[in-house]
């Protein structure tokens, strides 16, 4: 395995972006696996797939592909051929991806894929479980965490910037609707690992984070 760092927390912590911009700086390959779980339930709602287990839903696990490619220096995330990048960030995927991310068969499927990821690249790996699940044996953990008011207002902040036509009250429910989810599922649940550092984003810039899990990182490197 190569150098692994795993950065999880809920959404809207800010994770996706602390991660690219960290990767940049460290020379590490980012993977977000979030946007592996919006690709499995985008592309389940084009199939009318319900988020229970189920022969259907096994057979669309085999035969779908899932690529994270880089251009220009930013990540685009590929769908059978297609980039879906902005489709995948829609509130129709918001509102099921937690249920399909806490079905056995779905992260059967996921897990294997993101650790052979982590085998040969130096990585860092942002999701829900990557420290817990993943990769128990990251050589650095964090639990990146920000009030779920403040979780709310990023997210809706980057959708309206990305010209999606949402209220913040929209968001705020969502966000506290998947938290539940994701927090009580069965299967590999969003909780802190023990070895994990907190680092609380609420009331820090990006450019605070970022500066403090590079801090974490560089310890670990040496």
């Amino acid at each position: 395995m190569g150098f692994v760092v795993a950065i999880d927390g809920p959404a809207g912590t800010g994770k996706g972006t602390v991660t690219k911009i960290i990767a940049k700086d460290l020379g590490l390959v980012d993977i977000d696996t979030g946007a592996m779980y919006r690709c499995v339930s985008l592309e389940a709602l084009r199939r009318n797939i319900e988020p229970v287990e189920s022969d259907e839903l096994l057979k669309m696990l085999d035969e779908i592909k899932i690529q994270l490619k880089k251009k220009e220096g930013k990540q685009e995330v590929w769908l059978n051929g297609e980039n879906v990048s902005e489709k995948i960030r829609t509130l129709e995927v918001d509102d099921v991806v937690a249920k399909f991310a806490a079905l056995k068969m779905v992260r059967d499927k996921m897990t294997p894929l993101q650790r052979r990821m982590g085998e040969s690249e130096n990585i860092i790996m942002e999701g829900r479980d990557i420290g817990t699940t993943v990769f128990p044996d990251a050589n650095v953990k964090i639990y990146l965490d920000a009030s779920v008011e403040e979780r709310a207002r990023r997210r809706y902040k980057q959708d309206i910037e990305n010209g999606m036509e949402v209220s913040f009250e929209e968001i705020l429910k969502a966000i506290k609707q998947r938290h539940k989810l994701e927090t009580e599922r069965e299967i590999a649940p969003l909780r802190k690992a023990e070895d994990a550092i907190l680092v609380d984003s609420t009331n820090l810039t990006i450019e605070e984070v970022v500066a403090e899990i590079e801090k974490i990182i560089r310890e670990k490197i040496k």
